[in-house]
């Protein structure tokens, strides 16, 4: 097992260098092009088998034990190893960072975006793929800060030349953000060795702060959170997010919102948490401040989008509600009660599935008319999806509302948890104080629901254009002087209403006269068979999670309770 978690890691760097070399004949399918997505495919879905095999051999009765682990002197002058493992924490972000990483692959393949050399594409999926994954599995303090940057490169050159409008603005600040916050966290993590004498967290976990002063511990914690926040991202470091997804291609918004959000609220829980708890226990009430800020400030943002004639970019809406939902994860964290961070972890895993499928079908929405913007989707080229292609309407509506955290769906444990959380917080917490964060939180519950159902009001629903009769009677009315006119001067033999138009099928019989919203209407194309097959994988583990929540919180309590105590089980 423990060779297996190394080839988890290291596979993409090993396939990314491939990509990038002349594909084997047997590879090379009918062009180069296909070679390379074909060799994203096979590697990312071979690292997604390799990560399920794990999960399978992983032993549920130890959850809150180290498995998996590699152990090797690296640079021993600093004191650095290459130290990895897994745990009920870990293992399912790494989980969920294959199979979104492979299924980003499998819908490159057929819907590759407009950009240089699909070989660079593959190479920097892979290469980011793998910086993430090694974030959730290091145990090192200087190996997770290498993991924690190696993802950056990959992500900025994927906005910056795959994206779209905006791209170049969007990736700068994007790369200006996180590393200037890295910068700060590094910092933080040097002094920990520093005071410490040891680089290793788990060590670090099993001593709980008690090698290290309360001040030392508070400006730790203070240089950490400051890294950390910028990735999540928490409100007001969180300006980044929105230029960079409403910029990026769809495989890029996938990966960021998926998988390296993640990596912030990760780096909370396993560094922050148990290796500084008196920092930590100094700044969580400032952290669920923030936090619920962001939960009302992100809700708002995205009404304020939604609504009628403002504009709002759907991408740009989506990116917002993210920084809603981290707030739900940071307000369990601050919390440092159980409930409260086990909450945490499965909001965690819920946004990746949930808004990783929400970035998919946006992509596909713009694919197809062209833009994002919620007013021309919810206007006459775009309106009521349930009439023209009611499968990609219906798994709109799907997602929106697994998003606003209906019951039966994911969303709706991790929110309940974190504020159950809230309600009863760690010991020395102001109780006061985190009740009055527990209901700002409630309330963004409510706006949640709003945008989202607005957005699934004007996108999804109405009445589609072929099946309006005032509409069509009142545009008959208006046309009928001109074909009159028409009529007159180029005889009956040619009318607007039987002149066929080129690429359309002829009206059967009976039928009325084709108007040119009816033609639109009937070019809009569905569900794609390569689309149904990215897409069912989330839309099933969002159910599964939600009706089976267990199979998630019986791998992380146990390592929660563990780690919450100082190493003790």
């Amino acid at each position: 097992m423990q060779f297996l978690l190394a080839f988890i890691v290291a596979a993409p760097v090993i396939g990314a260098v491939a990509a990038l070399l002349p594909a084997p004949p047997g590879l090379r399918g009918t062009s180069p092009r296909q070679a390379v997505l074909r060799h994203g495919v096979i590697v990312t879905g071979t690292v997604l088998i390799a990560a399920v095999v794990l999960a399978l051999g992983f032993d549920r009765d130890h959850p809150s034990k180290m498995q998996a682990t590699t152990d090797i002197s690296w640079i021993p002058a600093l004191h650095v190893r290459i130290h990895l493992g897994t745990d009920g924490i870990s293992l399912p972000l790494l989980v969920l960072t294959a199979l979104l990483t492979f299924l980003c692959a499998l819908y490159s393949c057929f819907k590759l975006p407009a950009g240089p050399s699909p070989k660079a594409f593959v190479a920097l999926v892979l290469l980011l793929e793998s910086g993430t994954l090694a974030t959730f599995a290091v145990l090192d303090l200087v190996l997770f800060f290498l993991a924690f940057e190696m993802v950056l490169i990959p992500m900025y050159f994927l906005i910056a030349r795959w994206g779209g409008a905006g791209r170049t603005a969007a990736a700068w600040k994007f790369i200006l953000y996180t590393v200037l916050g890295s910068v700060v966290m590094l910092l933080g993590l040097l002094l920990i060795g520093v005071k410490s004498g040891t680089l290793d967290m788990v060590a670090l976990a099993t001593d709980n702060g008690r090698g290290l002063t309360h001040t030392t511990q508070v400006v730790a914690v203070l240089a950490i959170a400051i890294g950390l926040a910028v990735k999540t991202p928490m409100w007001p470091l969180h300006s980044w997010l929105p230029d960079a997804h409403t910029a990026a291609p769809t495989a890029g918004s996938v990966l960021l919102a998926g998988v390296m959000l993640k990596m912030g609220t990760y780096g909370f829980v396993r560094i922050a948490l148990p290796i500084a708890p008196e920092g930590m226990h100094t700044f969580a009430p400032y952290l669920a401040a923030f936090a619920v800020a962001g939960i009302i400030y992100g809700s708002l943002a995205c009404l304020s989008l939604a609504r009628h004639g403002n504009k709002g970019d759907l991408k740009r809406l989506i990116a917002y509600s993210s920084v809603g939902h981290m707030g739900f994860v940071l307000l369990g964290i601050a919390s440092m009660t159980p409930t409260g961070v086990n909450g945490a972890l499965f909001a965690n895993i819920a946004h990746g599935l949930i808004t990783g499928l929400l970035f998919f079908l946006v992509g596909a929405l713009k694919d197809r008319y062209g833009t994002a913007d919620l007013d021309t989707l919810a206007g006459a080229t775009g309106a009521a999806l349930y009439g023209r292609a009611p499968r990609l309407g219906g798994l709109v509506a799907f997602a929106a509302v697994a998003s606003l955290g209906l019951p039966g769906l994911a969303g709706f444990w991790g929110e309940m948890l974190t504020m159950f959380g809230a309600f009863d917080p760690a010991r020395g917490l102001s109780r006061p104080a985190f009740l009055t964060f527990m209901s700002l939180a409630a309330l963004g519950t409510l706006l949640t629901a709003a945008y989202l159902l607005l957005v699934v009001r004007r996108v999804c629903m109405g009445t589609p254009p072929q099946t309006a009769p005032e509409a069509r009677d009142a545009q008959e009315a208006r046309e009928a002087p001109a074909a009159q006119e028409a009529r007159e001067t180029r005889g009956p033999q040619e009318t607007p209403t039987t002149r066929e138009t080129p690429g359309t099928p002829p009206p059967a019989a009976g039928a009325p006269p084709a108007t040119p919203a009816a033609v639109a209407v009937q070019n809009i194309q569905d569900v794609q068979g390569y689309e149904l097959a990215t897409w069912s994988p989330l839309v099933a583990l969002t159910v599964l999670a939600g009706l089976w929540p267990a199979a998630l919180l019986g791998l992380t309590d146990p390592a929660v309770q563990k780690l919450l105590a100082g190493g003790k089980a």
